[in-house]
């Protein structure tokens, strides 16, 4: 007689930011949510909303969205791709808050507290950012920081980011 095991491999959930203020936005937008969703599975992309910089102010503006993304793999490995998709997308980092064709955060990752030296989930300034909390209250109203203990709509609601946030529309 034999014994099948039935062998489910855990999905993870991960909401990411996506932003850029270089050449294209809108196509930079679309070719790295394409890239995401040959690794992974893109469940939900909210609406696009046009920002000023956050950090460097004098730049172009930004397009930025929220996704939620299912992988197999785990936070640290995920980071990899991620950051390994930023450089494929002609990423060259040379200072904080630069002008970027893409920039991609990792705001979620399941109810995960993660502190490593090169990641701490959750995004350490989420709480801050109305161009991410605009967008993530959009597609997980809901969702509470692991943290703070406050949903996304309760964050948006007490976020003091004076930078406005213009929705365009759907990715």
């Amino acid at each position: 007689m034999f014994t099948f095991a039935a062998i489910v491999m855990k999905m993870n959930h991960v909401y990411l930011s996506l932003g850029s203020n270089v050449g294209d936005r809108w196509a930079q937008l679309h070719k790295t949510i394409e890239i995401l969703n040959e690794d992974g599975a893109v469940k939900i992309v909210s609406s696009v909303y046009e920002t000023a910089a956050w950090g460097n102010t004098n730049q172009p503006l930004f397009l930025n969205l929220v996704l939620l993304i299912l992988t197999k793999d785990e936070a640290g490995n995920f980071m990899k791709k991620l950051l390994f998709t930023e450089e494929m997308m002609g990423r060259v980092r040379h200072q904080k808050w630069e002008a970027r064709i893409i920039d991609i955060d990792i705001l979620y990752f399941n109810n995960e507290i993660i502190i490593e030296h090169e990641l701490i989930i959750p995004h350490p300034h989420l709480h801050e950012r109305k161009f991410v909390l605009a967008p993530l209250a959009e597609i997980a109203p809901e969702f509470v920081h692991p943290v703070l203990k406050m949903n996304s709509v309760q964050l948006l609601n007490n976020c003091n980011d004076p930078l406005p946030v213009k929705k365009l529309q759907h990715a």
